[in-house]
């Protein structure tokens, strides 16, 4: 009698536990094809999801540690490549410039002086070299300091907005420390993901319309490159395309629906 009631009370805990098994094994072999059948949903009206990003976005950090003398732009702010983003307070490297600098003026007269010398027989060759050696090494300095010096003002490399300041004026700036992070809205891309049966047709320069919906408006572009690999799960790979003009009211972030043309 114990033992029908033990094993009584083992086959519901075993059937339980089975259930649970069966249940779970289902839920994970279903992911892939709930991802699977995602990409496909979106393809089967010939629309894909996509995402606008920026092509170039830069975290800019100070090469030297020296305190914040200016930081005009703030979030948001639009600037043109080549105007100054971050000017540095160097004065203890300008000064070190200037000593530097004088110092290889007189490596160089000090170099002068015994080539004549030498002429005369009143200095060996020895010290030439010696001087010499030590013009090169004070021109180096110079070279070194004047590169230092030239890193105090930090220009923009693009025409673009800032995305986010991290310091603020009179704020000490940390070698390799980011202080803006900047984005090139004047080139942006869209990110999609398709299905992978689309490679049959889908190349780079196939013309696509995108519909954004923070605008409502409708864009063209073209396909400008396709992932190198596809993903074996889900069957889909990954596609960058380029607006084929520059539309100002665009931002990194926004997305929409792309449409391709029948095939």
């Amino acid at each position: 009698m114990k033992q029908c009631a033990i094993q009584q009370c083992v086959r519901p805990v075993a059937l339980m536990l089975g259930v649970a098994l069966i249940a779970a094994s289902s839920a994970w072999g279903a992911a892939p094809s709930v991802a699977a059948s995602a990409a496909s949903s979106d393809a089967a009206d010939g629309k894909i999801r996509i995402q606008l990003v920026s092509r170039d976005q830069v975290d800019v950090s100070s090469e030297i540690s020296a305190k914040i003398a200016a930081l005009p732009f703030r979030d948001g702010d639009a600037f043109r490549a080549g105007q100054t983003l971050v000017s540095l307070d160097c004065s203890l490297y300008s000064a070190q410039l200037r000593k530097a600098q004088a110092d290889s003026d007189g490596a160089r007269d000090l170099l002068d002086v015994n080539r004549k010398l030498v002429a005369l027989h009143s200095v060996g060759e020895l010290e030439v070299q010696q001087a010499e050696a030590k013009h090169k090494a004070s021109a180096a300095e110079v070279a070194y300091m004047q590169a230092t010096v030239r890193k105090c003002t930090i220009s923009a490399p693009f025409d673009g907005r800032v995305s986010k300041r991290s310091a603020a004026p009179q704020q000490f700036a940390e070698a390799g420390k980011p202080l803006l992070t900047i984005v090139d809205t004047s080139h942006l891309e869209l990110k999609m993901i398709v299905p992978s049966k689309w490679l049959m047709w889908l190349k780079p320069g196939h013309p696509l319309s995108v519909q954004v919906d923070e605008t409502g408006k409708t864009y063209p572009a073209k396909v400008a490159r396709i992932g190198a690999r596809v993903d074996p799960v889900t069957q889909t790979v990954d596609v960058t395309a380029a607006l084929s003009a520059n539309a100002a009211d665009l931002l990194p972030g926004m997305s929409g629906w792309a449409t391709f043309p029948a095939h």
